[in-house]
Parts: structure tokens; C-alpha cells; sequence
């Protein structure tokens, strides 16, 4: 079976020596070796002044949520996965949703205005597949209206904008090292802002708001990442430039295979060093998706409906924005097979199966 995707197991022996390690030490959570040196290597990695691992990638949002909203509403993206928008609930904060662009599948910029209120406290935008929001357009509007931006950055691990990674934008971007991610430590994530004071609150509250053995700044939460989880990421990192590009190429091979005036294609933002996270196509109707998606099935492939559904239809929100391009696209969007060991003739077995119906 040709699943969606598949999580890379580093050598063995790789993890076994880490694993070694956690036995030698016996300390397998509070804050261990292995993380300390995990958040160092990606700081170096990445390029980045703080990280904050963290033991999976929803909890950074419900953190930063619960530091920089205190109640109110939220601008955010219809179009993400279900934790965006039930982390901002959660929170006892209100989603508010703004229209996507057509072409990125962020959020629209050109439409965050309309939407703010004297409630709105904070932006929640997410860079969709790996793509990036406008964040230079989000950060003055933000300024202008004193509003925080958080960023659910899940598919970004490694992706640079104008020379500097994603993480470096907002007051707080939040990735997901879920297995499935290019970048996993099994079941994990992390938080990232630049700002030494709010790390240091992000880092309190992530720890129960300990700071030392007796004393709290604070509410918290626990949300540590384990030394299993550590040990899984060092043995992971080495690899991640093999992986990213053996996933550019499959890319590639879908971009030429591909070229039939039915299927659009996510369009990468300028000056955008992607990182080829996940390959969605968007059909020209829903009924041709589910064609698709059943011959697949058919021939031992599976492929993912997401984003799908637009967020708008979950039912414990309310929305009265218009949202007509999410209500559009996310029907009729498809993420294709996309993996670090996909062969080539799996991706032509795949294309081949996808032209039958739709040419």
C-alpha cells in the first residue's frame, strides 16, 4: 500500500545509541540532557535564538493562546487542520474567520481589517502546506491595532523566508514534530519567538509556570517533551537535507507528470525557501476529486482530503464572515503520496492513475 505519507526511521543504531544514553543517565523526562542538546542543535539548525520542545504541537498553541490572548476574538484561517481552531476555543477565545487567498491558501491579508472589533485580541494564521503567510502585510496590521500574531507553523520545519526562517516571524511560531512531519520526534513540536521575555514566560508555562523546584511565575501547563522523544529527534536531524530533498524531487516528477489545465497547483510565495512538506492538488470539482480518490483507493493508494473540511463547519463555532474560497477549495483539495522513499515508479503508477480520470 502507497500510503500519504510515511515517517522516516533513522538508522537503528543511530537511536540505539541515544536510547544508551537515557539508560546510562536514567532520566527520562524534566527537562533531560537529550532535550537540552536537541533545542541546541535546532536553534543552529534552523537558525533560531529560542526553542522550546515541547511534547506535541498543539500544546505550543494553547500556550501561546493562553499568554497573549486573555479571552476575546481571534482572527483566524477557515482553512487548517481542526487544532488551529479548537486550540483558540479551548482558550475561551473566539475564532473569527477570514477568507483565504486563492492562489497560497493563507489567509487574506487584504481581508484582516474588515474583521477586527474592539474584542479582537490576536491573529492566528496558519502557513499552509509549508507556505507562508503575508507576514510582512499581517505585521502592520497588527501594529496598527496592537494585536499579537501567533503562527501555526506545523508544516514548517526548514522553511526560510527572505533568507531567515519562518519561525522568526510573529511573536510566537508553533511546528509539529508529528511522525507524519519531515522533521518528527515520533509525537512532538515545539514553540518559537524571538523576544527573551515572552521565550522565558512561553518556557514557564510550558513546566506547570515552575520556576525552579518551589516556586511559580504563573499558571501552566505540562507540556515537556521526554528524552524518548529527544533521542528520536537527534537520530532524525541528521537526515533532514536527504529527506527535504528526495521530497523536492518527488515534487518535481508530480509538477511534470502533472500538467493538465483541470488540476491547479499550490502557488509557492516569493522569495520562499520551501521545504516540500506536502503536494496538494485542487480539482475542478469535488465529484472529480472522489473519482480520483476511489481509483486510487482501488490501486492500493492513499491519498488525504486535507484541509477538508473548511473549519467554518465545525460544530462548536459560529461564523458570519464570508468564506466562500475556503467553502470552495477545501473540497476539492487533494494531498498526493509524498515521502522519503516514494519511488519513482510508484509517483508514475500514481500520476497515471490521476490523468485516467481527469483527462
Amino acid at each position: 500500500m502507497i500510503t500519504v505519507t510515511k515517517p522516516f526511521f533513522p538508522p537503528i543504531e543511530d537511536y540505539q545509541q541515544y536510547i544508551a544514553k537515557i539508560w546510562e543517565n536514567q532520566w527520562l523526562t524534566n527537562r533531560g540532557e537529550l532535550v537540552v542538546e536537541l533545542e541546541s542543535k535546532l536553534k543552529s539548525y534552523l537558525g533560531v535564538n529560542n526553542v522550546i520542545a515541547m511534547t506535541n504541537g498543539t500544546l505550543p498553541l494553547h500556550i501561546a493562546l493562553s499568554a497573549l490572548t486573555e479571552g476575546g476574538e481571534v482572527i483566524t484561517t477557515p482553512f487548517s487542520y481542526v487544532a488551529t481552531t479548537s486550540s483558540i476555543v479551548l482558550e475561551n477565545c473566539t475564532p473569527v474567520f477570514v477568507d483565504i487567498n486563492p492562489e497560497y491558501l493563507t489567509i487574506d491579508e487584504s481581508k484582516i481589517e474588515a474583521a477586527i472589533t474592539p474584542k479582537t485580541t490576536a491573529i492566528l494564521a496558519t502557513h499552509v502546506y509549508g507556505n507562508p503567510c503575508d507576514v510582512e502585510a499581517i505585521a502592520k496590521i497588527a501594529e496598527k491595532y496592537k494585536l499579537k500574531v501567533i503562527y501555526d507553523a506545523a508544516h514548517c520545519f526548514g522553511v526560510t523566508y527572505k533568507g531567515t526562517s519562518i519561525f522568526n516571524y510573529g511573536d510566537v511560531s508553533t511546528c509539529s514534530f508529528h511522525a507524519t512531519k519531515l522533521f518528527h520526534t515520533g509525537e512532538g513540536g515545539a514553540l518559537f519567538c524571538k523576544d527573551e521575555a515572552l521565550d522565558k514566560q512561553m518556557f514557564f508555562r510550558h513546566n506547570f509556570g515552575h520556576d525552579g523546584p518551589l516556586q511559580f511565575q504563573g499558571i501552566g501547563t505540562n507540556a515537556k517533551m521526554s528524552e524518548l522523544q529527544a533521542a528520536m529527534g537527534l537520530s532524525v536531524l541528521p537526515y533532514v537535507k536527504d529527506i527535504i530533498e528526495a521530497r523536492k524531487e518527488i515534487c518535481k516528477a508530480y509538477d511534470a507528470l502533472l500538467k493538465v489545465n483541470t488540476i491547479k497547483k499550490l502557488k509557492i510565495r516569493a522569495h520562499t525557501d520551501w521545504n516540500y512538506s506536502y503536494y496538494p492538488i485542487i480539482f475542478s470539482s469535488e465529484e472529480q476529486l472522489l473519482e480520483v480518490q476511489k481509483v486510487l483507493e482501488n490501486n492500493g493508494i492513499v491519498p488525504r482530503r486535507y484541509f477538508y473540511p473548511s473549519l467554518t463547519t465545525l460544530s462548536y463555532v459560529k461564523n458570519t464572515n464570508d468564506v466562500s474560497v475556503s467553502d470552495d477549495i477545501s473540497p476539492r483539495v487533494l494531498c498526493l503520496p509524498l515521502y522519503y522513499g516514494l519511488e519513482s515508479v510508484d509517483v508514475n503508477k500514481i500520476t497515471e492513475l490521476i490523468l485516467s480520470v481527469v483527462q
